[in-house]
């Protein structure tokens, strides 16, 4: 794989590299922008990497990222080598610790591809198009060569039955998983060895996984583009792929909903949580009354381990490292309404897809039905794979985060007032000196802490091109909740993307941290920034989700197609516009939020 860089990047790969750059604050992990593609968006990206991200992290991973897409795009016969000879920021890349994705160049994969537009490739994986510079044509984004292969490759996207290298991913990384006991008994240098090791294995499983995502995305356009075209409503598409089932995103609810349940009928476990979640779960292991519901919730944590917040960063704890987390979660759980059971809601939505999938197919015929079929049948295939291929990289970047997690207990124990999390703030290039002699990284590591706060207390650009704006001038987060937003009056409506049909009434709950979700109960509104997988459970009790930013492939839309609630993504601002306690209407069909009474009146 080693060729494929050198292949594709040539000379220039170094332009894309990261470095570390001084902003004035302080120097930190960053990229310098593509020329050829100048637009940059959070939009998804700030979906898998909400916060700053770590220098070790980026370092050890980024020709991972790079070749990955590089592969996927070549495979899929979009791009030639030549269209990547500026280097590895054509696809995405780290600025100033934030992650973004190149918006440009899914433009120009747009404008390759048949029967998709700017627009729509926009609203499927960004969600950012509302604030995103007008398209300027280039003479080279349009390739009637790529343009052939792409239908080629449609056409074979559409004639899959199934998806083989799932299962042989899978079977890596349970490989991995075996080996892991072992590995952390090895020494520091074999620690080392083996975190470089699992790289190899991760790109191959980002590239398989770059490559479902991009025709997942092609099969729900071609299908929302005939529900719009040929049964002239567009929106039908989110009733078609409601309920799919075998999503591993939404999963978790459903084992979180049982575990709920089993707290609010059970007094001892009800009293037990009812003393609140601090020193919850010390408490729950002394009850020999609790115990069915431990081995339960131990279950839980062996198979969801790996996920939560920011899970795609090794550096960051989840479901399984912070236990506690979990609880919370169970937490907002008990309470639900019996009919808000994810099954219950489940059956409801499979038997609305089924009409809707019946009442589609009376009104095509020939060429038409039959291309609606197969972009039906592509679409459930290659959404449910998507996320299944997800979880198997997860599952290996939680490997990895166990693995490094004891290389920092080891080094920090040697440095005074060590922390585990010093380790990431090492390049991946300085990993053999550090471990050698942790002490001598003191200095470094504290400015490289100082300025990862610094870019943490400050909101990145959603949208960006040509240079990154100085981190200097980005608003601060603190002072968001002062600026001056539009004030809703009642019967205003804002507007975003439909993401999952149905209409829901109720009091919007403004959660800004799914770890701390406050007052959010049955027949509230989740209102988010943004959601991972760590934020689903609060999509149980909740009426209906919307969310400030977001695509209609993205996991806030997957998730509440599977648990049948309203969704509404790309509402800007919307968690500082609407006010805690509102009653709202969301309607998933339109993507409208109406606002129906202030929490004053």
């Amino acid at each position: 794989m080693a060729q494929i860089s050198c292949l594709a990047y040539g000379a220039t790969m170094a332009h894309g590299s990261a470095e570390m750059v001084d902003f004035g604050l302080g120097e930190y992990i960053t990229q310098y922008p593509s020329e050829r593609y100048p637009i940059y968006t959070r939009g998804n990206a700030g979906e898998v990497w909400p916060e700053v991200a770590y220098p070790l992290t980026i370092t050890l991973t980024r020709i991972v990222g790079e070749e990955a897409s590089a592969l996927a795009a070549i495979n899929a016969g979009v791009i030639s080598r030549k269209d990547i000879l500026e280097g590895p920021s054509c696809f995405g890349g780290v600025f100033a610790g934030y992650m973004y994705l190149n918006l440009s160049f899914g433009r120009m994969i747009a404008i390759r591809t048949p029967g998709t537009t700017i627009e729509k490739s926009d609203a499927t994986y960004y969600g950012s198009e509302e604030q995103a510079p007008a398209y300027t044509p280039h003479k080279d984004d349009k390739n009637f060569l790529a343009s052939i292969k792409l239908i080629r490759y449609g056409w074979k996207m559409l004639r899959t039955k199934e998806i083989s290298c799932l299962q042989k991913d899978r079977e890596l990384v349970q490989e991995w998983q075996e080996r892991l006991p072992t590995i952390l008994k090895a020494t520091d240098q074999e620690l080392v060895s083996s975190i470089r090791e699992i790289m190899q294995p991760a790109m191959e499983l980002f590239t398989n996984h770059l490559d479902i995502t991009g025709q997942a995305g092609g099969a729900v356009q071609l299908l929302s583009t005939i529900c719009e075209e040929r049964l002239n409503d567009r929106s039908l598409a989110l009733t078609l792929l409601g309920n799919l089932g075998d999503v591993d995103s939404a999963a978790p609810s459903f084992a979180l909903w049982e575990l709920g349940q089993m707290v609010a009928k059970n007094p001892t476990l009800t009293t037990t949580f009812d003393q609140g979640t601090s020193g919850l779960e010390k408490r729950l292991r002394q009850l020999e009354d609790c115990q069915d519901f431990m081995s339960q919730f131990d279950l839980f944590l062996e198979q969801f381990g790996s996920r939560g917040p920011n899970e795609w960063e090794t550096a960051c704890e989840t479901w399984g490292t912070e236990p506690a987390s979990v609880l919370v979660l169970i937490d907002r759980m008990r309470f639900a309404d019996s009919n808000k059971s994810p099954s219950v809601r489940a059956e409801k939505l499979s038997h609305n897809r089924e009409q809707a999938l019946s009442d589609a197919r009376s009104r095509l015929k020939g060429l038409g039905l039959w291309l609606f079929n197969k972009s039906f049948h592509a679409s459930v295939l290659f959404s449910q794979a998507r996320e299944r291929s997800k979880t198997t990289i997860i599952d290996l970047i939680h490997v990895a985060r166990l693995i490094s997690r004891e290389l920092a207990q080891r080094t920090a124990s040697q440095r005074e007032n060590g922390e585990l999390i010093d380790l990431w703030f090492v390049l991946e290039t300085e990993l053999d000196e550090y471990i050698k002699n942790p002490t001598e990284f003191n200095t470094k590591i504290s400015d490289r802490k100082n300025v990862r706060n610094e870019l943490s207390k400050r909101i990145p650009p959603f949208i960006f091109e040509g240079d990154l704006p100085d981190p200097s001038t980005w608003p601060l987060r603190e002072e968001q909740d002062l600026k001056k937003y539009p004030t809703l009056r009642v019967g205003d409506i804002l507007e975003g993307f439909g993401g999952c049909p149905g209409i829901a009434e109720g009091t919007a709950r403004i959660v800004k941290d799914p770890t701390n979700p406050g007052d959010l109960g049955p027949g509230d509104i989740l209102v988010a920034p943004l959601t991972d997988p760590s934020w689903t459970p609060l999509f149980v009790p909740a009426e209906a989700v919307v969310v400030d930013v977001g695509g209609q492939m993205s996991h806030a839309v997957i998730v509440s197609r599977e648990l049948g609630m309203p969704c509404v993504v790309a509402v800007t601002d919307a968690t500082q516009i609407i006010k805690d306690g509102s009653q709202i209407r969301v309607n998933g069909s339109t993507g409208e939020v109406t606002l129906l009474s202030n929490p004053q009146e």
